[in-house]
Protein backbone atom coordinates (compact mmCIF):
# COMPACT_ATOMS: atom_id res chain seq x y z
CA UNK A 1 0.00 0.00 0.00
CA UNK A 2 1.33 3.42 -0.94
CA UNK A 3 2.26 5.58 2.00
CA UNK A 4 0.02 8.54 2.69
CA UNK A 5 2.16 11.65 2.96
CA UNK A 6 0.92 14.17 5.54
CA UNK A 7 1.20 17.69 4.17
CA UNK A 8 0.29 19.59 7.34
CA UNK A 9 1.15 19.58 11.03
CA UNK A 10 4.51 17.86 10.58
CA UNK A 11 6.63 18.30 13.70
CA UNK A 12 10.41 18.03 13.34
CA UNK A 13 13.68 19.61 14.33
CA UNK A 14 15.30 21.95 11.81
CA UNK A 15 18.74 20.77 10.74
CA UNK A 16 21.55 22.29 8.71
CA UNK A 17 21.02 25.50 6.69
CA UNK A 18 20.56 25.18 2.93
CA UNK A 19 21.14 27.85 0.27
CA UNK A 20 17.97 29.73 -0.55
CA UNK A 21 16.99 30.52 3.02
CA UNK A 22 15.98 26.96 3.96
CA UNK A 23 16.89 24.52 6.69
CA UNK A 24 17.01 20.78 6.19
CA UNK A 25 14.37 18.61 7.84
CA UNK A 26 13.99 14.84 8.12
CA UNK A 27 11.27 12.77 9.75
CA UNK A 28 10.10 9.18 9.53
CA UNK A 29 6.60 10.51 8.86
CA UNK A 30 7.41 11.37 5.23
CA UNK A 31 9.58 9.60 2.64
CA UNK A 32 11.49 12.66 1.37
CA UNK A 33 13.68 15.31 2.92
CA UNK A 34 12.00 18.63 3.66
CA UNK A 35 13.40 22.07 2.92
CA UNK A 36 11.92 24.36 5.57
CA UNK A 37 11.33 28.07 5.07
CA UNK A 38 11.27 30.16 8.24
CA UNK A 39 13.19 27.95 10.67
CA UNK A 40 16.54 28.43 12.40
CA UNK A 41 18.84 25.39 12.74
CA UNK A 42 18.09 23.55 15.98
CA UNK A 43 14.51 24.72 16.38
CA UNK A 44 11.62 22.34 16.91
CA UNK A 45 8.92 23.47 14.49
CA UNK A 46 5.56 22.51 13.07
CA UNK A 47 5.48 22.82 9.29
CA UNK A 48 3.08 22.48 6.36
CA UNK A 49 4.21 21.29 2.94
CA UNK A 50 3.62 23.86 0.20
CA UNK A 51 5.22 22.16 -2.76
CA UNK A 52 6.37 18.69 -3.76
CA UNK A 53 9.44 18.16 -5.91
CA UNK A 54 10.88 14.94 -7.30
CA UNK A 55 13.28 14.35 -4.41
CA UNK A 56 12.08 16.68 -1.66
CA UNK A 57 9.29 18.78 -0.20
CA UNK A 58 9.24 22.52 0.42
CA UNK A 59 7.50 23.51 3.64
CA UNK A 60 6.81 26.62 5.70
CA UNK A 61 6.80 27.01 9.46
CA UNK A 62 3.31 27.20 10.99
CA UNK A 63 4.37 27.16 14.63
CA UNK A 64 7.69 27.39 16.48
CA UNK A 65 7.60 24.90 19.34
CA UNK A 66 11.15 25.38 20.65
CA UNK A 67 12.49 28.76 19.43
CA UNK A 68 16.17 29.40 18.93
CA UNK A 69 17.96 31.95 21.09
CA UNK A 70 18.73 33.74 17.81
CA UNK A 71 15.08 34.27 16.82
CA UNK A 72 14.05 37.96 16.84
CA UNK A 73 11.05 40.04 15.81
CA UNK A 74 11.17 41.05 12.10
CA UNK A 75 11.52 44.78 11.60
CA UNK A 76 9.37 45.12 8.48
CA UNK A 77 5.58 44.97 8.74
CA UNK A 78 5.42 43.26 5.32
CA UNK A 79 7.99 40.58 6.13
CA UNK A 80 5.58 37.63 6.21
CA UNK A 81 4.11 38.48 2.81
CA UNK A 82 7.01 40.04 0.90
CA UNK A 83 9.68 37.98 -0.84
CA UNK A 84 12.28 40.74 -0.80
CA UNK A 85 14.23 39.44 2.19
CA UNK A 86 14.19 36.20 4.17
CA UNK A 87 16.33 36.46 7.34
CA UNK A 88 14.76 39.29 9.33
CA UNK A 89 13.69 36.87 12.06
CA UNK A 90 17.34 35.84 12.72
CA UNK A 91 19.81 37.95 14.73
CA UNK A 92 22.47 39.42 12.48
CA UNK A 93 25.43 37.56 13.97
CA UNK A 94 23.67 34.25 13.39
CA UNK A 95 22.79 35.26 9.82
CA UNK A 96 26.53 35.51 9.11
CA UNK A 97 27.19 32.14 10.80
CA UNK A 98 24.48 30.50 8.66
CA UNK A 99 25.88 31.96 5.45
CA UNK A 100 29.37 30.75 6.38
CA UNK A 101 27.97 27.25 6.93
CA UNK A 102 26.15 27.27 3.58
CA UNK A 103 29.28 28.44 1.79
CA UNK A 104 31.44 25.78 3.45
CA UNK A 105 28.91 23.06 2.61
CA UNK A 106 28.65 24.13 -1.06
CA UNK A 107 32.42 24.07 -1.45
CA UNK A 108 32.68 20.59 0.08
CA UNK A 109 29.64 19.02 -1.55
CA UNK A 110 29.94 20.45 -5.08
CA UNK A 111 33.63 21.31 -5.41
CA UNK A 112 35.16 18.68 -3.09
CA UNK A 113 36.93 21.62 -1.44
CA UNK A 114 37.59 21.31 2.27
CA UNK A 115 38.41 24.79 3.49
CA UNK A 116 37.29 27.04 6.32
CA UNK A 117 36.35 30.53 5.08
CA UNK A 118 38.45 33.39 6.40
CA UNK A 119 37.11 36.24 8.54
CA UNK A 120 34.05 37.67 6.74
CA UNK A 121 33.85 41.24 5.50
CA UNK A 122 30.78 42.78 7.13
CA UNK A 123 29.46 46.14 8.31
CA UNK A 124 27.45 45.67 11.50
CA UNK A 125 26.65 49.40 11.54
CA UNK A 126 24.73 49.10 8.25
CA UNK A 127 22.58 45.99 8.35
CA UNK A 128 19.54 48.20 7.63
CA UNK A 129 19.23 51.09 5.18
CA UNK A 130 22.19 49.88 3.15
CA UNK A 131 20.77 49.66 -0.37
CA UNK A 132 21.53 52.53 -2.76
CA UNK A 133 19.36 50.92 -5.42
CA UNK A 134 15.91 49.36 -5.27
CA UNK A 135 13.82 47.57 -7.89
CA UNK A 136 10.06 47.95 -7.50
CA UNK A 137 7.32 46.14 -9.42
CA UNK A 138 4.32 48.09 -10.72
CA UNK A 139 0.84 46.90 -11.66
CA UNK A 140 -2.74 48.16 -11.35
CA UNK A 141 -1.83 51.09 -9.12
CA UNK A 142 0.35 48.94 -6.83
CA UNK A 143 4.09 49.37 -6.33
CA UNK A 144 6.38 47.19 -4.24
CA UNK A 145 7.94 43.73 -4.24
CA UNK A 146 6.63 40.36 -5.32
CA UNK A 147 5.36 37.85 -2.82
CA UNK A 148 7.65 34.86 -2.69
CA UNK A 149 7.27 32.59 -5.72
CA UNK A 150 4.50 34.68 -7.22
CA UNK A 151 3.84 37.69 -9.42
CA UNK A 152 1.52 39.22 -6.83
CA UNK A 153 2.77 42.61 -5.63
CA UNK A 154 3.04 43.48 -1.96
CA UNK A 155 2.13 47.18 -2.00
CA UNK A 156 4.57 49.31 -0.01
CA UNK A 157 5.97 52.80 0.32
CA UNK A 158 8.87 51.88 2.62
CA UNK A 159 11.62 49.26 2.81
CA UNK A 160 13.96 49.07 5.83
CA UNK A 161 16.76 47.90 3.52
CA UNK A 162 16.71 51.08 1.40
CA UNK A 163 18.51 54.29 2.26
CA UNK A 164 16.22 57.20 3.13
CA UNK A 165 16.38 59.03 -0.25
CA UNK A 166 15.08 55.91 -2.02
CA UNK A 167 12.16 55.52 0.39
CA UNK A 168 11.37 59.22 -0.04
CA UNK A 169 11.45 58.84 -3.84
CA UNK A 170 9.22 55.77 -3.58
CA UNK A 171 6.59 57.80 -1.73
CA UNK A 172 6.81 60.51 -4.39
CA UNK A 173 6.29 57.96 -7.16
CA UNK A 174 3.26 56.62 -5.33
CA UNK A 175 1.78 60.12 -5.15
CA UNK A 176 2.46 60.64 -8.86
CA UNK A 177 0.76 57.33 -9.66
CA UNK A 178 -2.31 58.39 -7.68
CA UNK A 179 -2.43 61.76 -9.41
CA UNK A 180 -2.01 60.50 -12.99
CA UNK A 181 -2.57 56.70 -13.04
CA UNK A 182 -2.96 56.64 -16.82
CA UNK A 183 0.76 57.40 -17.25
CA UNK A 184 1.74 54.31 -15.23
CA UNK A 185 -0.71 51.82 -16.71
CA UNK A 186 1.91 50.26 -18.99
CA UNK A 187 4.83 50.38 -16.56
CA UNK A 188 6.13 47.03 -15.24
CA UNK A 189 9.03 48.14 -13.09
CA UNK A 190 10.71 51.20 -11.60
CA UNK A 191 14.30 51.01 -10.45
CA UNK A 192 15.39 53.83 -8.15
CA UNK A 193 19.11 54.55 -7.76
CA UNK A 194 20.83 57.06 -5.53
CA UNK A 195 24.26 58.70 -5.61
CA UNK A 196 24.77 62.44 -5.84
CA UNK A 197 21.08 62.54 -6.77
CA UNK A 198 18.13 60.21 -7.28
CA UNK A 199 17.46 58.54 -10.61
CA UNK A 200 14.77 56.33 -12.13
CA UNK A 201 14.99 53.57 -14.69
CA UNK A 202 11.57 52.62 -16.07
CA UNK A 203 10.77 49.32 -17.76
CA UNK A 204 7.69 49.63 -19.94
CA UNK A 205 5.43 46.80 -20.99
CA UNK A 206 6.89 45.64 -24.36
CA UNK A 207 3.37 45.53 -25.80
CA UNK A 208 2.69 49.16 -24.91
CA UNK A 209 2.02 51.38 -27.91
CA UNK A 210 2.54 55.04 -27.04
CA UNK A 211 4.03 57.92 -28.95
CA UNK A 212 6.97 59.99 -27.78
CA UNK A 213 4.73 62.65 -26.26
CA UNK A 214 3.27 60.11 -23.85
CA UNK A 215 6.70 59.08 -22.55
CA UNK A 216 7.75 62.74 -22.41
CA UNK A 217 4.77 63.43 -20.13
CA UNK A 218 5.72 60.56 -17.81
CA UNK A 219 9.34 61.72 -17.65
CA UNK A 220 8.31 65.34 -16.97
CA UNK A 221 6.12 64.19 -14.09
CA UNK A 222 8.94 62.14 -12.53
CA UNK A 223 11.55 64.86 -13.01
CA UNK A 224 9.21 67.33 -11.38
CA UNK A 225 8.42 65.14 -8.38
CA UNK A 226 11.89 64.03 -7.24
CA UNK A 227 14.30 62.67 -9.86
CA UNK A 228 17.41 64.24 -11.40
CA UNK A 229 17.41 61.77 -14.28
CA UNK A 230 14.92 59.36 -15.87
CA UNK A 231 15.54 56.51 -18.34
CA UNK A 232 12.57 54.78 -19.98
CA UNK A 233 13.15 51.46 -21.74
CA UNK A 234 10.47 50.80 -24.36
CA UNK A 235 10.26 48.03 -26.91
CA UNK A 236 11.98 50.16 -29.54
CA UNK A 237 14.45 52.35 -27.67
CA UNK A 238 15.75 53.70 -24.39
CA UNK A 239 14.70 57.31 -23.79
CA UNK A 240 16.84 59.54 -21.59
CA UNK A 241 15.71 62.64 -19.69
CA UNK A 242 17.48 64.99 -17.31
CA UNK A 243 20.93 64.11 -16.02
CA UNK A 244 22.42 61.06 -17.67
CA UNK A 245 24.30 59.50 -14.75
CA UNK A 246 24.80 59.52 -11.00
CA UNK A 247 28.15 59.84 -9.21
CA UNK A 248 29.55 57.99 -6.20
CA UNK A 249 32.90 58.14 -4.41
CA UNK A 250 35.20 55.13 -4.84
CA UNK A 251 38.76 55.01 -3.50
CA UNK A 252 39.37 58.69 -4.16
CA UNK A 253 37.91 58.66 -7.67
CA UNK A 254 34.57 59.78 -9.06
CA UNK A 255 32.61 56.71 -10.09
CA UNK A 256 29.68 57.34 -12.40
CA UNK A 257 26.93 55.00 -13.56
CA UNK A 258 23.79 55.49 -15.62
CA UNK A 259 20.44 54.18 -14.38
CA UNK A 260 20.67 51.42 -17.03
CA UNK A 261 23.96 49.92 -15.86
CA UNK A 262 24.77 47.91 -12.76
CA UNK A 263 26.44 49.19 -9.64
CA UNK A 264 26.69 47.45 -6.29
CA UNK A 265 23.64 48.35 -4.20
CA UNK A 266 25.45 48.07 -0.84
CA UNK A 267 27.84 50.83 -1.79
CA UNK A 268 29.38 51.35 1.65
CA UNK A 269 30.48 47.74 2.00
CA UNK A 270 31.41 47.60 -1.67
CA UNK A 271 33.97 50.33 -1.00
CA UNK A 272 35.40 48.26 1.86
CA UNK A 273 35.66 45.21 -0.41
CA UNK A 274 37.34 47.21 -3.19
CA UNK A 275 39.92 48.59 -0.74
CA UNK A 276 40.52 45.08 0.61
CA UNK A 277 41.16 43.69 -2.88
CA UNK A 278 43.48 46.52 -3.80
CA UNK A 279 45.51 46.18 -0.61
CA UNK A 280 45.72 42.40 -1.00
CA UNK A 281 47.05 42.66 -4.58
CA UNK A 282 49.88 45.06 -3.75
CA UNK A 283 52.44 45.71 -5.06
CA UNK A 284 50.69 46.50 -8.36
CA UNK A 285 53.49 48.47 -9.94
CA UNK A 286 54.50 46.98 -13.29
CA UNK A 287 51.57 44.54 -13.42
CA UNK A 288 48.94 43.99 -16.12
CA UNK A 289 45.36 43.46 -14.94
CA UNK A 290 42.34 42.06 -16.80
CA UNK A 291 38.84 42.65 -15.42
CA UNK A 292 36.15 40.39 -16.94
CA UNK A 293 32.48 41.31 -16.36
CA UNK A 294 33.89 44.70 -15.38
CA UNK A 295 30.74 46.80 -15.34
CA UNK A 296 31.78 50.44 -15.27
CA UNK A 297 35.08 49.55 -13.56
CA UNK A 298 34.13 49.04 -9.92
CA UNK A 299 37.18 46.86 -9.20
CA UNK A 300 39.54 47.85 -12.00
CA UNK A 301 39.43 51.66 -11.83
CA UNK A 302 41.02 51.75 -8.34
CA UNK A 303 43.68 49.23 -9.45
CA UNK A 304 44.60 51.44 -12.41
CA UNK A 305 45.93 54.02 -9.97
CA UNK A 306 48.88 51.70 -9.20
CA UNK A 307 49.04 49.05 -11.94
CA UNK A 308 50.96 49.37 -15.20
CA UNK A 309 48.01 48.54 -17.47
CA UNK A 310 44.36 47.56 -16.92
CA UNK A 311 41.92 46.14 -19.47
CA UNK A 312 38.20 45.99 -18.67
CA UNK A 313 35.83 43.75 -20.65
CA UNK A 314 32.07 44.30 -20.40
CA UNK A 315 29.10 43.39 -22.62
CA UNK A 316 26.56 45.98 -21.42
CA UNK A 317 26.86 49.06 -23.70
CA UNK A 318 25.61 51.41 -20.98
CA UNK A 319 28.26 50.16 -18.55
CA UNK A 320 31.00 50.53 -21.16
CA UNK A 321 29.86 54.08 -21.82
CA UNK A 322 29.95 54.73 -18.07
CA UNK A 323 33.41 53.19 -17.80
CA UNK A 324 34.87 55.32 -20.57
CA UNK A 325 33.37 58.40 -18.93
CA UNK A 326 35.01 57.37 -15.66
CA UNK A 327 38.37 57.20 -17.40
CA UNK A 328 37.91 60.72 -18.77
CA UNK A 329 36.63 62.24 -15.54
CA UNK A 330 39.47 60.78 -13.51
CA UNK A 331 42.15 61.28 -16.19
CA UNK A 332 43.12 57.62 -16.17
CA UNK A 333 45.26 56.83 -19.21
CA UNK A 334 46.60 53.35 -18.51
CA UNK A 335 43.22 51.62 -18.76
CA UNK A 336 40.79 50.81 -21.57
CA UNK A 337 37.32 49.30 -21.93
CA UNK A 338 36.33 46.67 -24.51
CA UNK A 339 32.69 46.00 -25.23
CA UNK A 340 32.52 42.21 -25.56
CA UNK A 341 31.13 39.13 -23.89
CA UNK A 342 33.64 37.59 -21.50
CA UNK A 343 33.54 34.34 -23.52
CA UNK A 344 34.50 36.21 -26.69
CA UNK A 345 37.59 37.86 -25.23
CA UNK A 346 40.67 35.80 -26.13
CA UNK A 347 42.73 36.12 -22.97
CA UNK A 348 45.71 34.19 -24.34
CA UNK A 349 45.97 36.48 -27.36
CA UNK A 350 46.49 39.52 -25.15
CA UNK A 351 48.49 37.79 -22.42
CA UNK A 352 50.47 37.79 -20.29
CA UNK A 353 48.28 39.12 -17.48
CA UNK A 354 49.52 39.08 -13.92
CA UNK A 355 46.03 39.40 -12.42
CA UNK A 356 42.59 38.48 -13.77
CA UNK A 357 39.43 39.58 -11.93
CA UNK A 358 36.16 37.78 -12.65
CA UNK A 359 32.79 38.89 -11.28
CA UNK A 360 30.28 36.78 -13.23
CA UNK A 361 26.49 36.64 -12.87
CA UNK A 362 24.81 33.84 -10.91
CA UNK A 363 25.49 31.29 -13.65
CA UNK A 364 29.21 31.59 -12.93
CA UNK A 365 31.96 31.04 -15.49
CA UNK A 366 31.22 29.25 -18.73
CA UNK A 367 33.46 26.32 -19.71
CA UNK A 368 34.97 28.55 -22.41
CA UNK A 369 36.05 31.20 -19.90
CA UNK A 370 37.55 28.55 -17.60
CA UNK A 371 39.44 27.11 -20.58
CA UNK A 372 40.71 30.58 -21.51
CA UNK A 373 41.90 31.19 -17.95
CA UNK A 374 43.72 27.87 -17.79
CA UNK A 375 45.45 28.56 -21.10
CA UNK A 376 46.41 32.14 -20.16
CA UNK A 377 47.51 31.02 -16.65
CA UNK A 378 47.72 34.43 -14.91
CA UNK A 379 49.60 34.38 -11.62
CA UNK A 380 46.54 35.51 -9.65
CA UNK A 381 42.79 35.16 -10.17
CA UNK A 382 40.35 37.16 -8.05
CA UNK A 383 36.89 35.59 -8.20
CA UNK A 384 33.90 37.54 -6.85
CA UNK A 385 30.85 35.27 -6.75
CA UNK A 386 27.16 35.79 -5.97
CA UNK A 387 26.32 32.07 -6.06
CA UNK A 388 28.15 29.54 -3.83
CA UNK A 389 27.03 26.59 -5.98
CA UNK A 390 28.49 27.81 -9.27
CA UNK A 391 31.52 29.15 -7.41
CA UNK A 392 32.25 25.68 -6.02
CA UNK A 393 31.84 24.16 -9.49
CA UNK A 394 34.22 26.69 -11.07
CA UNK A 395 36.85 26.36 -8.35
CA UNK A 396 36.84 22.61 -8.96
CA UNK A 397 37.43 23.24 -12.68
CA UNK A 398 40.33 25.58 -11.91
CA UNK A 399 41.83 23.29 -9.26
CA UNK A 400 44.32 21.51 -11.55
CA UNK A 401 46.22 24.78 -12.10
CA UNK A 402 45.25 26.94 -9.10
CA UNK A 403 45.12 26.73 -5.35
CA UNK A 404 42.91 28.75 -3.04
CA UNK A 405 44.88 31.33 -1.10
CA UNK A 406 41.85 32.71 0.72
CA UNK A 407 38.08 32.59 0.58
CA UNK A 408 35.72 34.78 2.56
CA UNK A 409 32.11 35.85 2.79
CA UNK A 410 31.32 39.48 1.96
CA UNK A 411 27.88 40.13 3.45
CA UNK A 412 26.59 42.64 0.94
CA UNK A 413 22.97 41.61 1.54
CA UNK A 414 22.03 41.47 5.25
CA UNK A 415 18.52 40.19 6.06
CA UNK A 416 18.58 38.01 2.91
CA UNK A 417 19.97 34.56 2.08
CA UNK A 418 22.17 35.95 -0.71
CA UNK A 419 25.88 35.17 -0.40
CA UNK A 420 28.73 37.14 -1.96
CA UNK A 421 32.13 35.45 -1.82
CA UNK A 422 35.62 36.79 -2.47
CA UNK A 423 38.29 34.26 -3.49
CA UNK A 424 41.99 34.74 -4.23
CA UNK A 425 43.57 32.00 -6.35
CA UNK A 426 47.30 31.53 -6.98
CA UNK A 427 48.89 29.68 -9.90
Amino acid sequence: MAQTVPHKNIILRAGAPVYGGYTLGRTAAVPKIILIRGAIPGEMVEVSVNEEKKDYYIASVENVIEPSEYRIQPKCASFEACGGCQFQYISYGEQVVIKQQVLTDSLRRIGNIIVAPDTPIINEDAIWKYRFRGQFKVENGLIGFYKEKSNEIVDTDYSPLMIDPINEALKSVRSAMSAQPELFRDINEIQISCGDGTYASIKANPRAKHDRLFWDSLADLLLECCFEGVFIKTQLETLKYGRQYLALSLDGISYTASPMSFFQSNWKLNRVMVDFIKDRLQPLSGKRVLDLFSGAGNFSLPLAQDADEVIAVEENPFAVEDGKRNLRLNRIQNMCFYRAAAEAYDISRYSPFDIVIVDPPRAGLSPKIVENLLQAHPATIVYISCNPSTLARDLKRLAPNYEIESIRLVDLFPQTYHIETLVFLAK
